[in-house]
């Protein structure tokens, strides 16, 4: 809304090709592919601006207006990324009996700039960017880094997370104890690919799933221990 208002009122476009060059803008970001070894994030995000200017208004390319346009935008995305009081809440609570690690994939410096902008790094024992390690998710060498930074067993780690495509199938991969899928929307498709061990619409319901798991746990022990002593 910011980059829309500064072209309308600082450079005369209309509210329509505005609001066109943000969408397209979107539309880059999704489809982004970034080599880190060949060209930095923000040279990167400035060339999805100054394309998308050229392809909605023509003529020539503007780089100052597109820099102009991606600092006003990763600013306001910045001052917009907090971690609610509700979270933060269940986040100290949880830390009381389980370790946390935070896992991201994405650049480096993107993700950094996320991370300190929502204030996190107390929440967690440690924290791990995937651009910064060999692989991301959902190869299982990086969730083996991760349990080993922990000083844990990939059978006593459990993976949070909203992608099937990375935090579910990687959990998997990497032989975790238990994934849970964060679907927001909760319209479940009927042949859910991978399939995750846990479904909740929201991160505020983790902690009656890991109780879940324990009960589950401990239940087993009491079989395993009743057969142990029958025999």
């Amino acid at each position: 809304l910011k980059v829309i208002n500064a072209l309308q009122s600082k450079h005369h476009y209309g509210e329509g090709e505005a609001r066109v060059i943000c969408d397209k803008v979107q539309a880059k970001l999704l489809k982004e592919c970034h080599d880190p070894a060949k060209m930095c994030i923000t040279d990167l995000r400035i060339s999805h601006w100054e394309e998308a200017i050229q392809e909605t208004i023509g003529g020539e390319a503007n780089r100052n207006l597109a820099a102009e346009c991606y600092f006003l935008w990763k600013t306001t995305r910045l001052q917009h990324l907090t971690l609610a009081e509700d979270t933060r809440g269940m986040l100290t609570e949880l830390r009381k009996g389980v370790r946390l690690l935070l896992l991201t994939n994405g650049d480096k410096q993107t993700q950094r700039e996320k991370i300190e902008a929502c204030a996190c790094q107390p929440y967690f024992d440690a924290i791990v960017v995937g651009g910064e390690q060999k692989e991301e998710k959902p190869a299982p060498s990086i969730f083996h880094y991760c349990c080993d930074l922990l000083g844990v067993q990939p059978a006593e780690c459990v993976m949070v997370g909203d992608s099937l495509d990375t935090d579910i199938q990687g959990g998997l991969n990497a032989g975790l104890k238990a994934t849970v899928w964060l679907n927001k929307a909760m319209t479940t498709p009927v042949d859910t690919s991978p399939v995750p061990h846990y479904i909740i619409s929201s991160v505020l319901d983790l902690p009656a799933v890991l109780q879940k798991m324990e009960h589950k746990i401990n239940a087993k022990l009491g079989t395993a221990h009743m057969a142990s002593s029958n025999e």
